[in-house]
């Protein structure tokens, strides 16, 4: 089972809301999903219009999950060390894959 980290959309096509979930990739957007981590809803006001539990999007991540892109912003707007540590242990893990390559 394959998780990712993204949008769910909600209610209505004129009034759009979107959960951040946990699910399988293997399901629909707007399917059934294990964990809901946080909420967009671009209507609110700007400082209500967004909430994401951190703590929970770094245990998904520990626990190999992937994150979808725009989630990624989201989380990045609300959290970018979050972002950056991501970004720095796939840095690592390239790194790794190049020296062992030389070795070979």
């Amino acid at each position: 089972m394959a998780l990712i980290i993204r949008m769910r959309q909600q209610g209505a096509s004129s009034r759009q809301r979107f959960r951040l979930v946990v699910t399988d990739s293997r399901h629909p957007r707007d399917g059934k999903y294990l964990e809901m981590i946080g909420w967009y809803n671009p209507f609110g006001a700007n400082d209500q219009n967004y909430f994401v539990d951190i703590a929970r999007v770094e245990h998904w991540l520990g626990q190999g999950a992937q994150i979808s892109d725009r989630a990624k912003a989201l989380v990045g707007k609300i959290a970018p060390d979050v972002i950056k540590k991501l970004i720095q242990k796939k840095v690592a893990k390239v790194a790794k894959l190049r020296e062992k390559r030389k070795k070979a």
